[in-house]
């Protein structure tokens, strides 16, 4: 998946709009609405707020990295014990 896809990705299952986006990263729409349609890719600055923003690794939005992260920050033991155990259980549903 290209940078593209997945900022609009990211942003469509953050709820976000694309003027909602290009607010929090004091932008123009039409900068968000470029970087989406592949017109234009965002600077380092932006790759590093679009990462922290959406919670996922500069590396999984490069492409560099097919895995993408998802904070547990705040979950007590047991309730990350739930996360890693749906997880599991969805890989092994795509394997089937």
């Amino acid at each position: 998946m290209m940078i593209s896809e997945k900022i609009k990705l990211l942003r469509s299952e953050s709820g976000m709009t694309q003027a909602e986006l290009a607010r929090k990263l004091s932008i123009t729409r039409a900068g968000v609405n470029a970087w989406e349609m592949g017109v234009s890719v965002p600077s380092t600055q932006y790759i590093v707020e679009l990462a922290m923003l959406f919670n996922v690794s500069a590396d999984y939005l490069l492409g560099l990295s097919k895995t993408s992260t998802v904070s547990v920050e705040g979950l007590s033991e047991y309730q990350v014990k739930v996360v890693r155990e749906v997880i599991e259980c969805m890989r092994n549903k795509s394997e089937e």
